[in-house]
């Protein structure tokens, strides 16, 4: 008798799975160099190096502001705003987490602002969860590897962070 392998089951972490390359949280394996603008220069970088952006006084800045977990547990303060040089926009938040006081990044697709609260609040992952967050090598550049498991990181949490994410949806 042949035996088959059944591909049709679905493939389960060995750990949490936010940070395991699979699923939801699967990255590409793009070079570990910044992207660079027409110049030749980082194109994604903090504010605190960025001369000329500055946040609208319309609206809100969120340095300052505590970054919360779908539990509602804050995870970090958010300490400096990265935006993209060649396409003026903002792409993250620096955020320093709670407990060992790392700092790592927060796609704002990932988040929302609520001013009125003085938080960024953060579906994907738990307040806990902020410290394995995968960091950068520079503290003022991300390169396209660490773009891609930053990010896969956070769409990981939508199904790995809490148990609960993974029963069936009927």
């Amino acid at each position: 008798m042949k035996v088959v392998k059944d591909i049709s089951m679905p493939i389960r972490p060995a750990g949490d799975g936010m940070g395991e390359n699979i699923g939801p949280g699967a990255w590409a394996d793009r070079s570990d160099t910044p992207d660079l603008t027409y110049h030749g220069e980082p194109k994604i970088i903090p504010m605190r190096v960025a001369p000329g952006f500055s946040v609208a006084s319309e609206d809100p800045d969120p340095r300052g502001m505590v970054a919360v977990g779908f539990d509602g547990h804050v995870g970090g303060t958010i300490v400096d705003i990265w935006v993209d040089k060649a396409e003026p926009q903002v792409r993250y938040y620096e955020l320093e987490t709670v407990g060992t006081h790392r700092r790592v990044l927060l796609p704002v697709g990932f988040c929302r602002v609520v001013a009125s609260a003085g938080e960024v609040r953060v579906k994907a992952i738990a307040g806990r969860h902020f410290e394995g967050v995968p960091g950068t090598k520079h503290p003022d550049q991300v390169t396209l590897l660490e773009e891609d498991r930053i990010a896969g990181y956070y769409g990981g949490g939508f199904l790995y962070a809490d148990p609960s994410r993974q029963d069936p949806g009927l």
